[in-house]
């Protein structure tokens, strides 16, 4: 039977995630912190525990991979093989936006994509936290479980 205190503690492991704006790491620090310590005080805890370090650990791979995926890009504008901007000294400073690069495109995209994935984000935390609230079991979507 599930108490207050247990829906409270898992709420809050859900909720610790946002602590990543105020302490670097935090979002992996709160929820691992507080999961460690109640894990032992009912199945409910452990499970929207393990859930929530899961979405944080599989937000940081996906991360990973679309940084690598994008490297590529970035290296072949450092060594000058695309051009959105053409900088000669200070003194002739030019923007073609009558032919954008190709690299324009892909990081716009990328850029987008990141921003509604941290929304998306956003939103799946609060979700996760409502329903550990209301005593509801709740899977992050995406999630790879590397805690079983």
């Amino acid at each position: 039977m599930l108490n207050n205190h247990q829906k409270n503690i898992a709420t809050f492991i859900h909720l610790s995630t946002f602590s990543r704006f105020i302490i670097p790491l935090g979002n992996f620090i709160g929820p691992i912190l507080l999961w460690s310590i109640n894990k032992d005080k009912g199945e409910f805890v452990n499970e929207h525990g393990k859930q929530a370090i899961n979405f944080q650990i599989s937000i940081l791979l996906y991360t990973i991979i679309i940084g690598m995926i994008t490297i590529p890009f970035f290296i072949f504008k450092f060594f000058g093989g695309i051009d959105f901007i053409d900088i000669n000294g200070f003194q002739n400073f030019h923007i073609d936006l009558d032919n954008p690069s190709p690299l324009l495109y892909f990081t716009g995209f990328m850029g987008f994509l990141g921003i509604i994935a941290f929304i998306l984000e956003l939103v799946f935390i609060v979700t996760a936290s409502l329903k550990a609230r209301d005593g509801l079991p709740y899977k992050y979507p995406l999630t790879i479980n590397f805690i079983k």
